[in-house]
């Protein structure tokens, strides 16, 4: 019989027998799930100390803003504006942060539920088992280092703003040798990046007052440009433009769909809120604090950024907007106003500070997670006993953004971002349906799977005919039948699938309708991305996926078993205690 310590890497011959299993062991663990009560205890254990629980829904609420008003909105709006929505980018703003408002709601419920540190990694281990949640996980904290790395390199370039040098110029060094692309290296965005990491290590509670700190700072410069914006411009700018014989007039010069592909480009900007979800299990009261920090801080910026959207189509008519740096050219071209640009360049530094934090303190806690599944190595799930943070974590992944941040041009990492997030959001929602109306052992999950597959492939057709169909009739009727076997869809699955479980502290409401829509809109703007990212998508996802049939399946599977015989020895089912009935692939 196998010792406690038996490990399928303990030698070649050891994986040489574990590769040999491979098929099997996919077949016992890639659809395995745990329950809520399991991750709150068995599996939150295997990080020794506990992370303190100190945290209130107002740090939350900076949190999330921090994490969402980052430098993107000085350069987003004034994109969205000019090449797709006009005037009418207020209404982008508003359509994108209610579609923002339905995911905050599916995390919200799971976070509820389960408050630990694991996120969209752990609803979708207890919902849907550990091979999707491995992939989405290894996507979503790859995306945060390389978000983060992209996000370094550009306090560069804002800061240089502010002074009103070129510190692009100045402070990167040029290495003759290396490829393009990757031959500037860029020491202030590596000392940025370490001094982060750094106060995460040492404190989440100080880590979250410093952010409170900069972010409120922030906010006095989103203020500033806000005021501005409506002092000096023209209200007449929302219908006029500046050359009315060469581009449309008019609030809606694109139409409603200009507003919709306007929304796709602007979403980006509230990437953030996620983060806060991370932090549940240090939050004092998380039935109270978890439903005001992620939907409230999500409330507050769709305000601020139509605010600020506003501010920008009185400033400037729409097609003379410049789409590099809108605020800052608008700023220029008014007398006397040229030193603003500086204000807005400060503006964005804070900004970016402030997103960094909130996101490195996200990625910590989904790759400490990852650990505690044995997944991916135990060590990163460690807690220090003396600071209640996950330090290896933290110190890892902050030495690779930094690393990455060094010698990475801006437009090589900002080429691979973006669509593991929304692919997340997607799967919470699915995730929050699945787990109302199933329960394992209990309700059949083939009438809610084929619910949710029918309506995703609605989705994705709506999609597909909105993108590339041509303009006419035929498309109107398209995207009409589609919207038309959408609603149908729900309505049916309403009246004939019982719901087998109700939240007990909150839960998102108006089910299913509310997640099904969160789900419609998820479909739509991933398919409103560019071919690129799909590639980028495809790539780390066939790394993940190879990271998990060579490693991650059999360090999951020595895992259960030493816990098995470890119970065997101890007299007892490894899963003894009484738990509450989960829902899930129980497999």
């Amino acid at each position: 019989m196998e010792n406690q310590d038996s490990s399928s890497f303990s030698s070649l011959r050891a994986y040489g027998q574990a590769l040999a299993q491979t098929t099997g062991r996919l077949r016992r663990r890639a659809m395995s799930v745990t329950t809520t009560y399991e991750e709150m205890s068995r599996v939150r254990a295997r990080s020794g100390a506990d992370m303190q629980s100190t945290l209130r829904w107002p740090s939350l609420v900076g949190l999330g803003i921090g994490g969402m008003v980052g430098a993107g909105i000085f350069v987003t709006t004034g994109h969205a504006a000019r090449s797709y929505a006009g005037p009418a980018v207020v209404l982008s703003y508003a359509i994108a942060g209610l579609c923002a408002l339905l995911s905050a709601f599916c995390y919200t419920e799971f976070a509820v539920e389960m408050p630990v540190a694991g996120g969209a990694f752990s609803y979708l281990r207890v919902t849907f088992g550990e091979f999707a949640a491995f992939m989405t996980g290894a996507n979503l904290v790859t995306e945060y280092v390389l978000s983060n790395a992209a996000v370094a390199r550009s306090f560069t370039a804002y800061l240089g703003t502010a002074l009103g040098i070129d510190t692009t110029t100045r402070w990167r060094i040029a290495v003759a040798g290396l490829p393009e692309g990757f031959d500037e290296l860029d020491f202030l965005a590596v000392g940025v990046v370490l001094a982060i990491s750094l106060c995460i290590c040492h404190s989440t509670k100080e880590s979250s007052v410093l952010n409170m700190v900069l972010t409120g700072i922030h906010l006095v410069f989103i203020l500033f440009i806000i005021v501005v914006g409506f002092w000096r411009g023209d209200a007449g700018n929302f219908t006029h433009p500046a050359e009315p014989a060469i581009h449309p007039g008019g609030f809606l010069p694109y139409g409603i769909g200009g507003v919709f592909n306007g929304a796709a480009m602007v979403y980006l900007s509230y990437i953030g809120y996620d983060a806060v979800a991370t932090m549940a299990e240090e939050v004092e009261t998380p039935t109270r604090d978890i439903p005001i920090g992620v939907s409230g801080s999500v409330a507050i910026v769709t305000l601020l950024y139509c605010l600020v959207a506003s501010s920008l189509s009185m400033l400037v008519p729409y097609d003379a907007i410049d789409e590099e740096s809108p605020f800052s050219a608008a700023f220029e071209s008014s007398d006397g106003w040229r030193w603003a640009s500086n204000v807005i360049g400060a503006g964005a530094c804070f900004g970016i500070l402030t997103s960094l934090m909130v996101a490195m303190l996200g990625q910590a806690r989904y790759l400490c997670v990852i650990g505690r599944s044995n997944v991916v190595p135990s060590w990163f799930a460690q807690v220090h006993p003396a600071t209640f943070t996950p330090v290896n974590a933290s110190a890892f992944l902050g030495v690779l953004t930094a690393a990455i941040a060094l010698f990475t041009d801006l437009s090589v990492l900002l080429n691979l971002v973006s669509i593991g997030t929304l692919f997340v959001f997607y799967m919470v929602a699915n995730a929050v349906v699945y787990r109302r109306y199933v329960t394992a052992g209990t309700t059949s999950p083939r009438p809610t799977a084929a619910f949710l597959s029918t309506f995703s492939s609605v989705a994705l057709l709506f999609t597909l005919v909105w993108r590339f169909a041509s303009p006419g009739r035929a498309k109107s009727a398209l995207l009409c039948g589609c919207a038309a076997a959408a609603l149908l869809a729900v309505q049916v699955f309403q009246f004939s699938v019982p719901q087998t479980r109700k939240p007990e502290f909150w839960g998102v409401p108006l089910m299913p309708w509310l997640p099904a829509l969160s789900i419609f809109l998820n479909v739509f703007l991933l398919g409103s991305l560019d071919g690129p990212s799909y590639l980028r998508f495809g790539f780390f996802s066939a790394l993940a996926m190879a990271v998990y049939v060579f490693y991650s399946v059999h360090a999951s599977f020595d895992a259960e078993e030493n816990g098995r015989l470890a119970a065997k020895e101890g007299g007892q089912h490894p899963h003894s205690p009484a738990a509450p009935e989960d829902c899930g692939l129980r497999v």
